[in-house]
């Protein structure tokens, strides 16, 4: 062994003695020669492979030399110290002895305030030879550590991002090697690494990250509330690997950080956070460090849980199928931690940035999924936080929202959250977005079991029909909503939605009345259909049967305070309309009610709807208002006491607008054949009139529909006229004649057409042969009109008038033949004539 180390001794003696010239070279102003001269020592030391031993007396001789030309004004100089230093410490067995001379040098080249060393990758050397030391040398750099501090405190916020990451891999390692003086100093390193955790290079960013976890997991624990919120901002970044780089962090400081109990509600919610990452790798890594925080948790407190151990093991009745359940420790932990983190929640769900409102969305659903009854004391806060949450314009929000409620409602007892719930309903606080309760009562329903849901049934369903709740908001959201919450209740109860059909029909028809999109309608009878299915009911028409009669009652009840804004003459519309010949079975309950609403002094919009309504209906008589045959019993009373009312002349534009809707109405009923000759001749003398007077009035329409109901009239009871009465009818047409629509003109001469073939031998020619003069002449006239199509029409009408007194219709048309622009249709009826006298001769 002597032997040996004499041999190492002169070996040693023999290299330094061949590089006297080159370190007297080193001190030469020529940098070229300084080049040369580093260069030959490398060669000659480092690279030469002498032993360990030689190799250490070398290094002590040549360190200060090499040390100084660091600070060389050529780069490739210090390049090339820096390697053979670095060379040197990884290969000589007690790097140690260098580091009285080594550190102080790299503290003045990197740890002062100004950037002493220009170049960048020379400063990444410089930082990469210093983690070399840290790791050959280990404790004993336990003197040096405020110069490494220093070091770091600089490199952390390099301007080269590989020199951050490499003073982040240093940093880890410091700590690492150094606990028990590292701690000491370890806050500094703070407030560097929170200025670089933003950095824009992704590797840079989980450099930093470990580095924090590294130093917290080695300092004193008092600097975690300055790291968190950095850390929180990271689970929103763009790289999976610094989320994934977060989520260890934190998994080890729940495991391992000295003083975690203390930080559990600021760092649980980071791990949980990342449970539902977009990336499987990060979820997985987030589920298992979880279960591993959980079952520690639960080995530490083994005796505060020994009590109730077997209760929490038992899974809850109704679990959420499908969905793997929490650990006991994981859940507990979530429990105990739950006041304080529901807050924090609270405020970064309506947070400006979308990724922090969906992170937490998602995180809140997670909470409740471990808290399960628990959240149950934290029921007010949480539905505040869901009513603002479901009202976000990003829609992944709202969905993690939902998913939330659904969990409150699996696992709060119902009679709890209904109270709370209904009340939100029934009076919300936001005047702007009044659906939320609605929106989070259907997601809630959906989650309860069917049996615990049954009790509030009827209680539900009435606050659901409220006037104030179904008819207050007219919003197509909050429409959406409230049908929501009924398909909720339907699809949750199914069949025991039974006893509450009747006020869940009067929700669904609300939603109809006040609709004003076609999907939403659409979507409303969807429900009606399934209220139907639940009930095991085959159509609507018998749903309606079934409640038809207390529908009228609920509409007769406000009967009297209807107007044109009343969301009630809507219902009704709805109602008659979709019950289809139902409606025909209870048209005893549904008279007086219309009786009441169609009185001439009540609102005129309201009026005019309904009337429009029932123009519909009666169109189709036999397949709605008269499907049983009852609605002609009540035909003559409805035709005196509603609709001749609504017929009397009264000034204004409105008045005529209501006039023109009732004579729709008339005339429906008298096509749809709800009323029989027999009635209509009793109500003639009153009927007549007002019809003939709606000839004069300024609306085309209600002129056309006068002409239309008059021709009816006369078919159906025109041979029971008395002569008198037809005599009133022929000088209002022959008004009509000159209109100025076509229509009109056209409609009221087919009118006079069966005014003439409706005469009968009761009506003596030669005793009112004035009146048909009269008729004769007019018609004549118009026989001339400039329209041919007119021409034609008249000529048809004379021609019936020709069975009735020919010779002075002859006579008329002789006075006027040579009067008119061509005598042909003159000369067609005269020979018309001759035809009915040679056929019938006297």
């Amino acid at each position: 062994m002597a032997a040996m180390a004499a041999g190492d001794e002169h070996a040693a003696s023999e290299v330094l003695r061949g590089l006297t010239r080159q370190l007297n070279c080193l001190n030469e102003d020529n940098k070229a020669t300084r080049k040369r001269a580093l260069e030959v020592i490398k060669r000659e030391t480092v690279d030469r492979g002498l032993s360990s031993s030689a190799l250490q007396e070398v290094f002590s001789a040549l360190l200060k030399p090499l040390l100084k030309c660091l600070s060389d004004p050529m780069e490739r100089c210090r390049e090339t110290a820096i390697t053979t230093l670095s060379d040197f410490i990884r290969c000589v067995p007690e790097p140690e002895e260098s580091l009285p001379y080594l550190m102080p040098c790299l503290a003045q080249r990197l740890g002062e305030k100004d950037i002493l060393e220009p170049a960048e990758e020379l400063r990444l050397s410089a930082v990469e030879m210093l983690t070399l030391t840290l790791e050959v040398c280990g404790k004993h750099l336990g003197p040096y550590l405020n110069d490494m501090i220093n070091i770091l405190q600089r490199t952390i916020i390099d301007p080269f991002p590989d020199v951050r990451r490499e003073s982040c891999k240093c940093t880890v390692s410091l700590a690492k090697s150094l606990p028990e003086h590292f701690h000491l100093q370890a806050e500094s390193l703070i407030k560097p690494l929170m200025q670089t955790i933003a950095h824009q290079h992704s590797r840079v960013r989980v450099s930093v990250i470990e580095a924090t976890g590294a130093v917290i997991q080695h300092s004193t624990g008092k600097n975690v509330d300055d790291v968190l919120s950095h850390l929180a901002q990271r689970l929103f970044d763009d790289s999976p690997q610094v989320r994934k780089a977060v989520t260890v962090v934190v998994g080890d400081w729940l495991l391992h950080l000295r003083d975690r109990y203390s930080f559990f509600h600021k760092l649980i919610p980071l791990l949980l956070t990342n449970i539902t990452d977009e990336i499987p790798e990060i979820r997985l890594l987030a589920a298992d460090l979880w279960k591993q925080v959980g079952a520690q948790w639960e080995k530490e407190n083994e005796e505060d849980l020994k009590d109730k151990m077997d209760f929490l093991l038992t899974p809850p009745p109704f679990y959420p199928s499908g969905v793997e359940r929490p650990g006991l420790g994981c859940r507990e932990l979530v429990v105990r931690n739950l006041g304080k983190l529901v807050p924090a929640i609270a405020h970064d769900v309506t947070d400006w940035l979308v990724p922090t409102r969906v992170r937490t969305s998602e995180l809140l659903t997670v909470l409740l999924l471990h808290a399960e009854d628990h959240s149950t004391q934290h029921l007010q806060p949480l539905l505040a936080t869901l009513y603002q949450a479901c009202t976000d314009s990003e829609r992944d929000v709202v969905t993690s929202c939902l998913a939330s409620a659904k969990l409150l409602g699996t696992f709060v007892p119902p009679d709890i959250f209904l109270k709370l719930l209904l009340d939100h309903v029934t009076a919300p606080s936001s005047s702007s977005h009044p659906w939320a309760p609605l929106m989070v009562l259907a997601a809630v329903l959906g989650g309860c079991p069917r049996p615990l849901l049954k009790p509030h049934l009827e209680q539900i369903a009435n606050t659901l029909a409220k006037p104030d709740v179904c008819q207050e908001f007219q919003q197509v959201v909050y429409l959406e909503q409230l049908l929501a919450s009924v398909d909720a209740l339907l699809r949750q109860s199914e069949s025991d939605c039974g006893s509450v059909s009747l006020q869940l029909l009067q929700v669904l028809v609300t939603v109809q009345s006040l609709s004003t999109e076609p999907h939403l309608s659409e979507k409303a009878v969807q429900s009606v259909h399934l209220l139907c299915k639940v009930q095991g009911l085959d159509s609507m028409t018998e749903l309606y049967r079934r409640h038809m009669g207390q529908l009228l009652d609920w509409l007769s009840a406000s009967v009297d305070a209807w107007s044109s804004y009343s969301p009630q003459r809507l219902q009704l519309h709805v109602i008659v309309t979709q019950s289809g010949p139902v409606i025909g079975e209870f048209v005893s309950q549904l008279m007086p009610l219309l009786h009441s609403c169609l009185q001439p002094n009540r609102d005129t919009e309201m009026r005019m709807s309904v009337f429009t309504m029932l123009a519909k209906l009666l169109l189709d008589a036999a397949n709605t208002l008269d499907s049983q045959g009852h609605f002609r019993d009540e035909s003559e009373r409805f035709l005196r006491d509603v609709l001749l009312p609504n017929l009397v002349w009264q000034a204004g534009r409105t008045s005529a607008a209501v006039r023109a809707s009732a004579l729709s109405c008339l005339l429906a009923l008298l096509h749809g054949g709800a009323i029989t000759p027999g009635q209509l001749l009793c109500m003639e003398e009153k009927l007549l009139p007002l019809v003939l007077s709606a000839l004069d009035e300024d609306s085309q329409m209600s002129r056309l529909f006068a002409c239309r109901s008059l021709s009816v009239i006369i078919k159906l009871i025109g041979t029971a006229l008395h002569p008198e009465a037809l005599n009133k009818i022929y000088p209002e047409l022959l008004k009509r004649l000159d209109d100025s629509s076509e229509e009109v003109r056209g409609v009221s001469l087919q009118a006079l057409g069966l005014w003439m073939s409706g005469l009968t031998k009761e009506y003596n020619p030669e005793f009112y042969s004035a009146h048909l003069q009269l008729l004769f002449q007019q018609l004549l006239l118009h026989l001339d009109d400039p329209d041919s199509s007119v021409q034609g029409d008249v000529l048809e009408v004379l021609k019936k008038c020709s069975s009735v007194h020919p010779a002075l219709l002859k006579k008329e048309v002789e006075a006027v033949r040579d009067k008119q622009r061509s005598p042909a249709h003159c000369d067609q009826l005269l020979q018309h004539i001759s035809s009915l006298q040679i056929d019938h001769p006297e």
